[in-house]
């Protein structure tokens, strides 16, 4: 008898194991709708054309910033400098387009100001890169300084005022613009999701990731170059960081020395939102993308709401215990 109830028991363990991982993955497109139709009671205008594509340009950027987290992410680290790199980037670049405006032809201004932004994400990318896999210091030490280097070095060289007067072309090229009526900044964050999803899935250098994050001692033992790879990891998280950056800039169509605000617990919430383990070697684009939609609807129905931006923060830090806590409970379930 007791032997027949512990075979039952053991099933129903195991159909709960199954069952989990998919459950958690149907919640967050479950939240996302619940939580529209809960405002659309409140606000009728939050489900109108205008609003939802608005929703949707916002939340390519987040999901530019959220992506480039889950590449460090899956290898148990974290990028604390991204909201401050955002900053310095969009100074360097927009004083560098505003400075060269009247010397050199547009498409080179451009071509110079986006190649400044992206050199200086690769920069960050090395600087973290170097000390987290070559001298093997945490991840929250290295980009805990780099993130006061990239603050300092956003206010040092703007003066700590923006920096007005962007070309329109570059805010056409990558915010403002449009092609067949679909936003550009939607078309560049899809391009950016689709090849990182390739280089994830089927690259070498993508598996690795998931394999230094999930069991190092399995990726030493494979002879992988963990170093090299984790290097490379926190350069692309810097240049997807860089690239989201002039994004932003050419939104807001001015270099900001404090552009990147709360971008950086905003992207770690929602990467874990949308299934990247802390503990490194889970994780997809796919649900990083919804991750990041959630993240932006609820504060884009707060401003709605005419929510203070004190109480804001509030709630994106509870979003992120939250969203800790689901995690830990995916991976001591499944």
């Amino acid at each position: 008898m007791s032997s027949a109830f512990g075979g039952a028991h053991a099933g129903e363990l195991r159909w709960g194991r199954l069952l989990l991982p998919w459950l958690l993955r149907l919640l967050l497109p479950f939240l996302i709708v619940a939580t529209e139709v809960a405002m659309w009671v409140v606000r009728p205008d939050i489900l109108s054309g205008r609003n939802v594509v608005n929703i949707l340009q916002q939340s390519t950027y987040m999901v530019v910033f959220a992506a480039a987290q889950m590449t460090v992410m899956l290898t148990r680290g974290f990028d604390l400098s991204l909201g401050t790199a955002v900053s310095a980037v969009s100074v360097a670049s927009a004083l560098v387009m505003t400075g060269l405006a009247d010397s050199v032809p547009m498409w080179l201004d451009l071509v110079l100001g986006m190649g400044v932004g992206l050199g200086f994400g690769a920069l960050v990318g090395l600087f973290n890169g170097f000390f987290v896999a070559w001298l093997e210091i945490d991840p929250f030490i290295v980009t805990l300084g780099s993130l006061n280097i990239c603050l300092g070095i956003a206010t040092t060289i703007s003066g700590g005022t923006p920096v007005f007067n962007v070309p329109v072309p570059f805010s056409a090229l990558l915010a403002t613009g449009t092609v067949l009526d679909i936003p550009v900044s939607i078309i560049w964050a899809g391009l950016l999701c689709v090849a990182l999803h390739f280089v994830l899935n089927w690259t070498v250098f993508g598996r690795a990731l998931y394999i230094i994050g999930s069991n190092p001692r399995a990726a030493h033992l494979a002879g992988l170059p963990e170093k090299r790879f984790l290097t490379v990891a926190y350069v692309v998280c810097s240049m997807l960081t860089a690239f989201g950056a002039l994004m932003l800039t050419a939104r807001s169509g001015s270099g900001e020395p404090t552009l990147g605000g709360s971008l950086m617990l905003e992207s770690i919430a929602a990467a874990v939102i949308g299934g990247v383990s802390l503990q490194g070697g889970t994780g997809g684009i796919l649900q990083v993308i919804l991750g990041a939609v959630f993240v932006t609807v609820i504060s884009n129905n707060m401003d709605l709401l005419q929510v203070s931006g004190y109480i804001q923060e509030i709630v994106v830090g509870a979003v992120i215990v939250a969203a800790i806590f689901i995690d830990r409970l995916r991976l001591t379930r499944t």
